[in-house]
């Protein structure tokens, strides 16, 4: 097998002069897009990935020759979307020609980012083979020395990169251009790519005693599997749902490298910034933020705020309504499961716009420690909304539902049917429960009796507020009456 198989890249560096450099009056800056892909954010799975959105906005200096000269940018993210990437020379005379997009990986990525640059081309022994600029890359190089002679390497085991900081990682843009004059040109380098993604990160701290109160931290969660690191950029977070037409790329299985390191929290001076952005939101930190490679940085989005909150225990057995075409004169019908759970939930209203993202719930325990309540998520929720996270199970409540009367006459058009649930709490402290019924015979319905009188009824839902003592139980007993004429009925 030819040795060309059993190289390695010496990285052997001699200066840094490594990419074209960026306008020095300007950062590069990203535009982040919410992601919902819990695998962009886990500390497994692929090192690029196709989940997430971004769009970039680099700033490049070039040294141009004038007239028609081959131009590349090297090191850029691994799963950029190549047809919308722009090049654009603004007031100047130059003009793109074509531009190619290189998606080689691994060691012959890295050698196709080379082309144009500086090398020395080194055999097995490690003996010099050839010097001068790479031409072509590939399995035979192509080297111009500087008398103008090109020589032709088949066989090789490594190139030193004399002109270089880095080897580059990810894709290369090979651009022709021609027109202009000789001299440092400014371009705009726009692209959007996937690997890069936010959402929110929220820690709501429950305070202790009877009353419900919360200190709640909201931070911006940021991943970053672009294949590429990201040093000293000007961040801003759109907030909404905006839609792509276009499936994200599918990652390379072979582009293995180190899951992504512990979340950070980067410390800003202030509060991000808030705009809109057609009907999306947008969020501009104050400060610049590095994101390496196979990271999940965290930012914060607003100051610490205390809250006012409502903790519910909900017990709806049915799930939700649904009115059948006729009425239901089965005796049985939709049986709620055995032992469904009475769920914990926490309420609270948004004191500013909260994007999408999940919402961690802690309380102190008697030993000091914050321990987790329980997490859910949140969708987007604007200021002065109310939201609800639920935290799972109540341990210590329990219910149980059945029929206890049930009449249907269908020339009276009529339906009864009474209905019994008992609620038991083994806890030490008394608790309220919230009943919700979604009676659903007919869409034509009223309570005729009930043991505790409902807080809420509305066309598709009746909800009791049942106070189930310590170490005890309460019974809730109503009956629900459906009426009819044939003119209701489809013929």
């Amino acid at each position: 097998m030819e040795s060309i198989m059993q190289r390695t890249l010496v990285l052997a560096i001699a200066c840094a002069v490594a990419f074209p450099a960026f306008a020095a009056d300007e950062r590069t800056a990203l535009t982040l897009y919410r992601a919902d892909s819990d695998a962009l954010f886990s500390t497994g799975g692929d090192a690029v990935s196709g989940d997430g959105y971004a769009v970039v906005h680099e700033r490049r200096t070039f040294a141009l020759k004038g007239g028609t000269q081959d131009l590349a940018i090297d090191g850029l993210p691994s799963a950029l979307d190549s047809e919308a990437l722009s090049l654009r020379f603004p007031g100047k005379d130059t003009r793109l020609v074509s531009q190619r997009l290189l998606l080689g990986q691994g060691f012959d990525g890295a050698v196709a980012g080379l082309v144009g640059r500086n090398v020395e081309v080194l055999g097995d022994g490690g003996q010099p083979l050839a010097s001068g600029t790479l031409i072509r890359g590939g399995d035979a190089l192509v080297v111009r020395e500087s008398s103008g002679r090109a020589t032709l390497v088949r066989q090789y085991a490594a190139l030193r990169a004399a002109d270089g900081s880095d080897f580059a990682r990810g894709s290369t843009l090979q651009v022709r251009v021609t027109g202009g004059s000789a001299g440092s040109t400014n371009a705009n380098l726009d692209y959007p790519t996937s690997g890069l993604g936010w959402r929110g990160a929220y820690v709501a701290t429950l305070a202790p005693g009877q009353a419900c109160r919360m200190t709640f931290d909201a931070a911006a969660s940021i991943a970053n599997r672009s294949g590429r690191d990201w040093k000293d950029v000007s961040l801003k977070l759109v907030a909404g749902d905006a839609r792509r037409a276009k499936a994200p790329p599918q990652p390379k299985m072979f582009m293995a490298r180190a899951a992504p390191a512990p979340a950070a929290m980067d410390a800003v001076a202030s509060a991000p910034e808030q705009a809109t952005l057609g009907d999306l939101r947008t969020y501009t930190l104050p400060a610049a933020v590095d994101l390496p490679d196979g990271s999940v940085t965290q930012t914060p989005l607003y100051d610490r705020h205390t809250l006012d909150c409502e903790r519910e225990a909900l017990y709806d057995a049915q799930g939700g309504g649904w009115f059948p075409p006729r009425p239901n004169l089965e005796r049985q019908m939709n049986a709620p499961t055995a032992g469904t759970p009475i769920v914990s939930n926490l309420r609270f209203r948004a004191f500013d716009s909260l994007p999408a993202g999940y919402v961690r719930v802690l309380t102190t325990d008697r030993d000091g420690n914050a321990e987790l309540l329980g997490e859910g998520r949140i969708d987007d929720t604007p200021k002065n909304k109310d939201t609800t996270v639920s935290l799972g199970n109540a341990f210590d409540l329990s219910a149980t539902r059945e029929q206890t009367a049930f009449t249907a006459d269908a020339n009276a058009h009529r339906i009864d049917e009474s209905i019994r649930i008992v609620l038991a709490n083994a806890g030490a402290t008394a608790r309220t429960i919230t009943v919700r019924e979604h009676p659903n015979r007919w869409r034509a319905w009223a309570i005729t009796s009930s043991s505790v009188k409902p807080a809420k009824v509305s066309p598709e839902l009746a909800e009791f507020r049942v106070e189930v003592p310590a170490n005890g139980s309460a019974t809730l007993d109503y009956a629900v009456r459906y009426t009819w004429v044939d003119a209701d009925l489809p013929q």
